[in-house]
């Protein structure tokens, strides 16, 4: 075999124009692949922070049905009493689980003692709920990175519109449970970078607040953000903790509880599917080329070297041998596209980092484009053009390893 992967790289060495181009070709599909599934991938991770980190959480759970009507804000589907400390006891018990926030979701009218409008208010417990979404606070335009007792975050479209600023006194009025109507002064703490997304646009209080707003006589949760210690475990934990969640029932046999990933909650879900398919399209058009100018160059070295075959084989040598010979051939130019590709490709990632490009997000401005190189893609892709350079060269090699010594030899 070492002898044959001499002879291989001595014959590719006598064609080095064909083997350059052949290799470049290779190596601009490699190149291509890497840094469109770096870029792409950055974007997407950034996509999901922003989604995750900033608002949703890895996790949701909230009372069955609650999802169906989360729209209107129900009130009469909040999480009460005992579901409350059965749903802890299970998450406490999760090693997955970094942090879990509590959230109180409602429905309510914000005045200014001049204007009055609709906003959307959750109600959390400011050190839990940056713990669960920590990129919450990067979202304060002006005002607290801290939310206290008798403060409120709004939406910057909210504080644009009706002109209010950090320090303002404001009042929020909400309907109960029962249909009464109870409002509360509080001061405006903060002013929030509205982004696309549900809960992009709410505003924020204190989840004390909250309860005394809506008159809570005990303990209501509209529902719990959760929050993994690593975000690529995000498939195995939904699984395990749906089936726990899936044991817990009421009086009438039936869930309490229903758990939905931010997949289920968030649009961009699709966006980050598409990216994925866009990005098995590329893989596809990279075997394509390798396939092709493999195939090309054995083809070509098979017509070329017919007389050099028909000797092979007039001397004793195994068709065995003749097909093994050629596709080391396009092993060998495999492995060096690859190679060179990985090579230029991290180069060229790491270029484009140092280069600090920026871009814009929905509302989001000057975002730095962070070029990660995902060194299992990597791998994989290096693995796609070797197969695929072997492949290719499979057809040409059976066909040199089946010439009739005969005719090869009076073949001009």
């Amino acid at each position: 075999m070492h002898n044959l992967l001499k002879i291989a790289l001595r014959n590719l060495l006598r064609y080095k124009r064909r083997t350059l181009l052949t290799t470049s070709l290779i190596v601009l599909g490699v190149v291509f692949v890497l840094v469109f599934v770096s870029v792409t991938g950055s974007f997407k991770s950034m996509m999901i922070a922003q989604n995750t980190d900033a608002m949703l959480g890895h996790f949701q759970v909230h009372r069955k049905g609650y999802v169906a009507s989360i729209d209107n804000l129900p009130l009469n589907m909040n999480l009460k009493g005992g579901a409350i400390g059965r749903l802890e006891k299970i998450l406490t018990g999760e090693k997955e689980i970094a942090a879990y926030s509590p959230r109180i979701k409602f429905g309510a009218m914000f005045s200014t003692y001049v204007e009055t409008t609709n906003i959307r208010l959750n109600g959390i417990d400011p050190e839990r709920e940056l713990a669960t979404a920590p990129l919450l606070a990067t979202r304060v335009l002006d005002g607290k990175k801290i939310l206290g007792r008798g403060e409120l975050w709004i939406p910057e479209l909210l504080a644009k519109g009706m002109k209010v600023k950090v320090g303002d006194t404001v009042v929020i009025v909400a309907t109960n449970q029962d249909g009464s109507v109870n409002g509360k002064q509080l001061i405006v703490a903060g002013i929030l970078e509205s982004v696309t997304g549900p809960g992009g646009r709410d505003g924020y209080l204190h989840i004390d607040d909250a309860a005394e707003i809506l008159r809570l006589e005990e303990k209501e949760i509209s529902e719990f953000a959760l929050r993994l210690k690593d975000f690529d475990q995000l498939a195995p934990v939904s699984e395990r903790l749906a089936g726990l969640l899936a044991q817990e029932l009421n009086q009438q046999d039936k869930p309490i509880f229903e758990l939905h990933t931010w997949e289920k909650l968030s649009p961009f879900f699709n966006i980050a599917r598409m990216i994925d398919v866009m990005t098995l399209f590329i893989k596809l058009m990279l075997i394509a080329i390798v396939l092709i100018s493999i195939m090309n160059v054995m083809i070509m070295a098979v017509y070329e070297r017919v007389r050099e075959i028909g000797t092979m084989a007039a001397i004793g040598t195994l068709p065995g041998k003749i097909l093994s010979l050629f596709m080391l051939e396009g092993f060998c130019l495999g492995v060096a596209g690859a190679a060179v590709g990985n090579l230029l490709g991290v180069a060229i990632i790491w270029i484009l980092n140092l280069s600090h490009i920026s871009y814009d997000f929905g509302r989001q401005e000057g975002l730095i484009l962070q070029a990660g190189i995902n060194w299992p893609e990597l791998a994989v892709i290096s693995v796609i053009v070797i197969v695929g350079s072997v492949l290719a060269s499979l057809q040409p090699a059976f066909k040199a390893s089946r010439l009739d010594p005969i005719k090869a030899l009076r073949h001009v």
